[in-house]
């Protein structure tokens, strides 16, 4: 008889939850039209709008995994939605160009601790053998949320106003906060669950096996990892892929506007369309490739050829400001889009096989969190001035595309040896 499967309604509720959060990040970029003719903003001020919360949200990465561990998961998530949620209704609410940044700033804050929450419910509650599946599940949210948001806000913006569409999308946060509060326990209190899935949950999560560091060792810190080749590799490939993520996060509806006169609610459903495909697509590409690699390939760090074909197909996107059909540039957009989903995630996948101390995953996966959220951060901005410059969204493209081929070379040459070898983790650890 097949084991009972009701943790999974947890799994979906963290899948809901960066749904929410990247359909929260991604709202402002449909609304950026009507928002700088409100204001009378240049394209670099919508730029600076479009990126200011990740200033916030990169800052508060490191304390917002501390405070998951502290306060635990659940009232982590609670507050983190309950104050990112607030802020995009005040989006909606404040008068005049500096309420709003000061509510984007609030919001980047309020979105920090979702990844570092739901990693630490992934520990509690998952299995180890389902873990690969339940993360590209969730993190599928993150391409999820811009596909159902665009569509969303497109339709609230023409119907209403810009300002009701962001009171609206922020009170479904607390729609979702109710389920939480209800359902979400640790395992060992939730009482939906049967005798028989807790006790599996409890054997197979594998956290009975993570051994404390010895009293009296000292730990790794972030600089000694910084030591490494391969760890600046990793973070420089993120870095590459995250910035065209972000170029289509913040900028696509509004270049669908402009260069090919669509109008909002149009561009919010063509938008729409790649982050379908990534989500579904971007699953299905990590299950294969994970498929084509033996545990000797995985050893030697042999993934970075994927993460390198990944970002080298992804760069398509160069091809973007030549073609004049705007089915064909949906589907560039939907190739590369989707090629760096599967190179964001290989290339973290590829981390885990070159780390040889599973106590240094949580620095190093800071370091590359932290690298490709900086160029994320840089890519609202750069593209917003490089158009109020040049007028064209050529050069923006082809600065996106120069990072992709740029990461490439940096996956296949940079990511060769491991990071934190058993001879010397004590050396790192007492770096």
């Amino acid at each position: 008889m097949r084991a009972p499967r009701r943790r999974w309604w947890v799994y979906a509720l963290l899948f809901l939850l960066v749904t929410i959060n990247y359909m929260d990040r991604s709202a402002l970029s449909v609304a950026a039209n009507p928002i700088a003719h409100e204001f009378g903003l240049s394209p670099g001020e919508v730029g600076l709008l479009l990126s200011v919360f990740l200033w916030s949200y990169i800052v508060c990465l490191i304390p917002s995994g501390i405070m998951a561990d502290r306060l635990g998961s659940r009232r982590t998530n609670a507050i983190s939605i309950v104050v990112w949620s607030a802020a995009l209704m005040l989006v909606g609410v404040l008068r005049g160009f500096g309420g709003l940044l000061a509510a984007r700033l609030l919001m980047g804050a309020g979105e920090s601790p979702s990844y570092p929450a739901s990693g630490k419910v992934l520990q509690e509650w998952a299995p180890a053998g389902e873990r690969g599946r339940v993360t590209a599940t969730y993190n599928s949210g993150a391409y999820a949320g811009p596909a159902i948001g665009a569509v969303a806000a497109a339709a609230l913006v023409t119907s209403f106003s810009w300002r009701t569409m962001f009171v609206v999308l922020g009170a479904v946060g607390f729609v979702w906060l109710v389920a939480w509060l209800i359902w979400f326990r640790d395992p060992t209190q939730a009482r939906w669950l049967s005798e028989e899935e807790r006790a599996k949950i409890l054997r197979e999560r594998g956290l009975a096996q993570e051994r404390p560091a010895p009293v009296g060792e000292p730990g790794v810190g972030v600089l000694s990892l910084l030591r490494y080749r391969s760890m600046w590799g990793v973070a420089l490939v993120q870095s590459a892929a995250v910035y065209t993520q972000y170029l289509f996060l913040t900028w696509l509806p509004g270049y669908l506007e402009q260069a090919h006169g669509l109008s909002i609610l149009r561009s919010g459903t063509f938008t729409a369309i790649p982050y379908v495909v990534a989500t579904v697509l971007g699953i299905v590409l990590g299950v294969v490739f994970d498929r084509t690699l033996d545990a000797d390939a995985r050893a030697s760090g042999r993934r970075r050829v994927t993460v390198a074909g990944c970002l080298l197909v992804s760069s398509v996107v160069l091809l973007t400001p030549f073609v004049g059909s705007v089915a064909l540039i949906l589907v560039l957009v939907s190739v590369s889009l989707t090629c760096v989903s599967t190179a964001v995630s290989m290339n973290l996948a590829l981390l885990g096989d070159l780390l040889r101390s599973p106590r240094l995953a949580g620095r190093a996966n800071s370091i590359a969190m932290m690298g490709g959220n900086l160029f994320g951060l840089a890519a609202p901005i750069v593209t917003g001035f490089v158009v109020q410059l040049t007028h064209s969204y050529t050069t923006a493209f082809v600065v996106a595309g120069a990072f992709l081929l740029a990461g490439t070379s940096v996956a296949l040459t940079l990511t060769r040896k491991p990071i934190g070898t058993s001879t010397n983790t004590r050396e790192l650890a007492a770096a």
